[in-house]
Parts: C-alpha cells; sequence; structure tokens
C-alpha cells in the first residue's frame, strides 16, 4: 500500500479538494483507495456525504482498542472508502504524547490496512504537532498543494526544514501549484521563479475556479458534476503525474 498525504502548514490552499480528487480519481483508475479524513473539521468527509464520527475517537484509535474495518465506510464511487474524521482528533496530540513512540504510532495504525488497500491518501489538517510528524514518518508521499505568493513559498521552505530535522525514511515531497490565477502578475512571477528554485515542482499547475469551490454544495468530487472544465483536467495531470513519480521514485527527498 502506497501511503500519501495532503498537507501545508498553511490552512485554505485545496488540502482536502487534492485528497478528494485524487482518491477518486485513483479509483477510478482500478486502485483500490481509502481516504483517512484527520482532520477534525471532517471536510473530506461532509464531501463524501458520510457523517464525520469515529465510534471511540482518538483514545481508543492511538490504544489500538478500535476495529478500523468495521469503521471504514463505504463511498458511493466502487473501490473508495472513507475512515472519516472525529472531532476528537483536535486532542490527538496529547493521546499520542502518552504513548511510548508517539512518532510511530500513525504507521502502527495504518499497517493492518495494507492488506486491503493499494493507496491511502490522509487529509492532514494544518498544524506541526505529534500528528503531522506521525504522517511523515508513515507517508510516502506528502502532496503539498502551494499557492503561488511569496508568504506560501516561505511557508513551503519552513515545512523542509522541518522535515529534514526529523529522523525518518526517505519521505517524497511533492510540491504543487494550487489556485493560480495567471492573471494576476503575482501568482505569474511567483509561479515563474519557484520553476527556478531546486525544489523540483510538480509541472501540473491547479487553476483558481469557483467549480472547485461547488465541491462544499455538490458534496462531490469535482469530476462527477464538471469532468471537462479546466481544474478537473488539472487534476487528472496532477494525478498521472503523481503515480508516474510514485512509480519513478523522483521527486524533492528529505534526508535519511
Amino acid at each position: 500500500m502506497r501511503v500519501l498525504a495532503t498537507y501545508n502548514i498553511k490552512g485554505g490552499v485545496g488540502k482536502t479538494a487534492t485528497a478528494v480528487n485524487l482518491a477518486y480519481l485513483a479509483a477510478r483508475s482500478g486502485t483500490r483507495t481509502l481516504v483517512w479524513d484527520l482532520d477534525p473539521q471532517g471536510a473530506a468527509s461532509f464531501y463524501f456525504r458520510i457523517k464525520p464520527r469515529l465510534k471511540g475517537g482518538a483514545r481508543k484509535l492511538v490504544r489500538g482498542d478500535l476495529n478500523l474495518d468495521a469503521r471504514i465506510k463505504a463511498t458511493d464511487f466502487p473501490g473508495l472508502d472513507l475512515l472519516p474524521a472525529d472531532f476528537s482528533y483536535r486532542h490527538l496530540d496529547l493521546e499520542l504524547e502518552r504513548t511510548k513512540r508517539p512518532g510511530r504510532q500513525i504507521g502502527r495504525i495504518l499497517k493492518p490496512l495494507a492488506e486491503h488497500y493499494g493507496l491511502l491518501l490522509i487529509d492532514c489538517a494544518p498544524s506541526i504537532s505529534l500528528v503531522s510528524e506521525g504522517v511523515f514518518r508513515a507517508a510516502d508521499v506528502l502532496m503539498v498543494p502551494t499557492i503561488p505568493t511569496p508568504l506560501s513559498l516561505r511557508t513551503l521552505l519552513q515545512l523542509l526544514k522541518s522535515l529534514n530535522a526529523i529522523e525518518s525514511r526517505r519521505l517524497g515531497v511533492f510540491p504543487f501549484f494550487c489556485m493560480v490565477d495567471r492573471r494576476r502578475s503575482l501568482h505569474r512571477g511567483t509561479a515563474d521563479m519557484a520553476r527556478e528554485s531546486p525544489i523540483p515542482f510538480l509541472e501540473t499547475e491547479v487553476p483558481y475556479s469557483s467549480l472547485v469551490e461547488q465541491m462544499g454544495a455538490q458534496r462531490a468530487p469535482l469530476h462527477t458534476y464538471a469532468r471537462s472544465s479546466k481544474p478537473a483536467l488539472a487534476y487528472e495531470a496532477l494525478w498521472q503525474e503523481t503515480r508516474s513519480w510514485l512509480r519513478d521514485g523522483k521527486g524533492y527527498y528529505t534526508k535519511k
């Protein structure tokens, strides 16, 4: 099972839209896919029309007292399941801190799922915490949606610095530009400048579009109601590029 996580220190950059749309495309391509909504706000659960509640909550999850198979919910899409969010995840750091090896617990929780799924997509909350550290250790690839502004690039560099300080196995970091409006000179200039940096951004840019915002009203992946739109085609290109990079083992990697 390959583990992808959509993550950014900043909120409101398109993490959940990326997780939901990539998961839908992965399942459509024949990969049995699970989304873990790890954000206590439960946006991914909302998009999939599933109540954001994990019976037993964060405490039993960390203790290993939950049968995750019984908590996983089928979505309306073949081959795509969801492990719902729970508001108790806001205390997940505290529960992890009570364990002997808090940075390893997320990986331990995920291990039994490997025999059932080809891909796990984790939708993370915007924070630097024991939870995010656990995700960094458990994931194969970190997808980092980045708005093309100087502040967002600064945040990305802070993230890369934090990742290099964590002793973990090699972690692929795939930043890409999201919510791009090339009519704005700031977006154009920042994106073009970043292409010259040593950080290998993915080629795909996801444009800003109200159609993506409508996912909250439609409560569905973008491709179910606007499959020929520019952002839908961009997410398809993003999935193809990500899958190719996963296969070839390319990308920016943290230190061993």
